[in-house]
């Protein structure tokens, strides 16, 4: 537990800590959820209770959910959760209720819920405060919303204030060692001033000798990295959209209405000189043409779906198998003619189709049995496939792939090269830095040793509670290993390595009667609180389930 307190610290310090401010515990119950699952409560027709819900009501299961969202949005000013997330916090909200009947709590007065209603993020201003002017905006909103009512908002704020008491009570002191908060305080406000060093990947050009025992060793070793994916062989019977446009009449009515329900696509401000007053009749005048392209375009494509389903229709309804002579006669009364398609995959689409996943996806369903699709939208029309052969999965030979293998070994070994050139450089830096020379004499001693272009640059004083914005994030991970005067390893990237050198650290007040201190051990306190908590609850939780689980018959 103390190890998970640190590294969410050390990641998201700020952002636990604006959890706290608002006093929320759903980012604790989401990490405690119960493995049950509501959909299947959806589907039973028993009765099943759970704190005085029924998981085999619909009815029941809407409010449960309802209530756990409403009050999760409340808290923080939009939909953070769905799903699994949303059912474990209905679950532990109705669970803490349920404690808190069962502790004979009172409902809570007035001036408890005020003072609730203005920890919520909802009603918060841009300061961060309770803003009077947003929480009467939302009062008035809810006189004409159909879905929530002010009295249901009334009730789930009444219910969290009750569940909050009941979190506080069974959180108990939340007990932390003096040298977590120590450790805390390291990692949060210690001032790092730091150096870093950034070696260009792309300029790192080894000579990287392959010989064919050597590609084919690769090849063998990384025998999965080739393996061709299943695919599908058709033929597709292609009705293009513009086929159809010399049967499509549209009225000035038609075009205008087109124009007014999509104004986005037919902007005219780049056809009118600066400065022009706006004109709705010139507007729609200088792009009519493009607006009724467009439209007989749309209404071209229908047709050609019409066509595409008639088509199926017809195989289906006359039970014509394709390949027989009935359905070359039907082609040809129709004039249509099929075109094969190249092989294609599930992950890469017929490439005469722009390589569309949802065609591909299609395809593969095809088989012996369902030798032809429905109707499906195409670029620039519609197409009805038609299944020839599905190829499985195989091994290629090593010569089908040498190239590929041969760029493949290159670029394995100069990234293998890459590390080892980074081992040698830094052993180099941290011998130039012993011999007392500055960090950038170093950098630019050992920039001249090789044809790798090295920068150097030093970062003002930060500590990791306050960090620049521009600061990459594998510098900060790279502190957890690094005192005063060392360099790091080369931290590899795609691009580049980069390495850190820890110029000066200084540490925080340690001092125990010390503010920081204090702050750390109260905030500390709290997390370990609320995670204890939210672990009784999701233990009641599943008693609560087992309890309620339906006979196995």
């Amino acid at each position: 537990m103390i190890s998970w307190i640190q590294k969410t610290f050390q990641h998201h310090f700020r952002v636990i800590f604006a959890l706290i401010l608002i006093s929320t515990i759903i980012s604790f119950i989401i990490a405690f959820g119960p493995g049950s699952n509501l959909g299947r409560a959806e589907r039973q027709t028993v009765s099943r209770d759970f704190f005085g819900y029924n998981l085999g009501s619909q009815e029941d299961q809407a409010r449960l959910i309802g209530d756990a969202s409403l009050s999760a949005n409340l808290q923080t000013g939009y939909n953070s959760l769905e799903g699994a997330d949303l059912q474990n916090y209905a679950f532990q909200r109705v669970a803490a209720l349920a404690l808190a009947d069962q502790l004979h709590l009172p409902a809570p007065t007035s001036q408890e819920v005020a003072d609730y209603i203005k920890s919520l993020r909802i009603f918060a201003g841009e300061d961060g405060q309770f803003d009077a002017k947003r929480y009467g905006n939302f009062r008035d909103s809810l006189k004409s919303n159909p879905r929530v009512t002010e009295a249901e908002v009334s009730r789930v704020i009444s219910d969290d204030v009750r569940a909050n008491q009941v979190q506080k009570i069974i959180a108990g002191p939340g007990y932390v060692l003096p040298s977590d908060v120590k450790s805390q305080l390291d990692r949060s406000d210690s001032v790092w001033t730091l150096a870093t060093a950034t070696a260009d990947y792309a300029s790192f050009n080894p000579s990287v000798p392959a010989s064919d025992a050597a590609l084919a060793k690769f090849f063998a070793d990384n025998s999965f990295r080739y393996t061709i994916a299943p695919s599908v062989s058709t033929a597709m019977a292609y009705f293009p959209a513009a086929a159809y446009t010399g049967l499509v009449s549209v009225t000035e009515a038609d075009v205008r209405a087109y124009y007014d329900a999509n104004p986005g696509r037919f902007p005219t401000a780049a056809l009118k000189p600066a400065g022009t007053k706006p004109d709705p009749a010139a507007d729609y005048a200088a792009v009519r043409p493009q607006v009724e392209a467009a439209l007989k375009l749309e209404r071209a494509q229908r047709l050609a779906s019409k066509a595409a389903s008639d088509l199926t229709f017809a195989l289906y309804d006359g039970k014509i198998t394709p390949g027989s002579p009935a359905f070359d006669s039907l082609l040809a009364a129709q004039h249509i003619t099929l075109k094969p398609l190249a092989p294609f995959s599930r992950e890469a689409g017929p490439a005469e189709l722009g390589g569309s996943a949802e065609i591909a996806n299609e395809a593969f369903k095809l088989d012996a049995s369902r030798s032809y699709s429905d109707a499906l939208p195409a670029p620039g029309g519609a197409v009805v496939l038609f299944w020839k052969e599905s190829i499985p999965s195989r091994q290629p030979l090593f010569s089908e792939v040498h190239a590929k293998v041969a760029a493949d070994y290159a670029d394995n070994e100069r990234r293998k090269r890459f590390a080892e050139f980074g081992k040698t450089l830094r052993s180099l830096i941290e011998n130039r830095l012993k011999a007392g020379e500055s960090f950038d004499k170093a950098i630019a001693t050992a920039a001249s040793a090789t044809s790798v272009r090295i920068t150097a640059k030093t970062l003002a004083p930060f500590t990791r509670r306050t960090p620049p914005k521009d600061l990459d994030y594998s510098v900060a991970g790279a502190l957890e290993q690094l005192k005063k005067g060392q360099v790091s390893d080369m931290l590899v990237t795609k691009d580049q390595g980069l390495f850190v050198y820890v110029i000066d650290k200084k540490l925080p007040d340690f001092n125990e009667a010390g503010p920081a201190y204090t702050a750390m051990r109260s905030q500390l306190a709290i997390v370990n609180g609320r995670i204890g908590a939210s672990a009784q609850l999701n233990a009641l939780v599943e008693q609560e389930l087992k309890r309620s689980e339906p006979a196995v018959k």
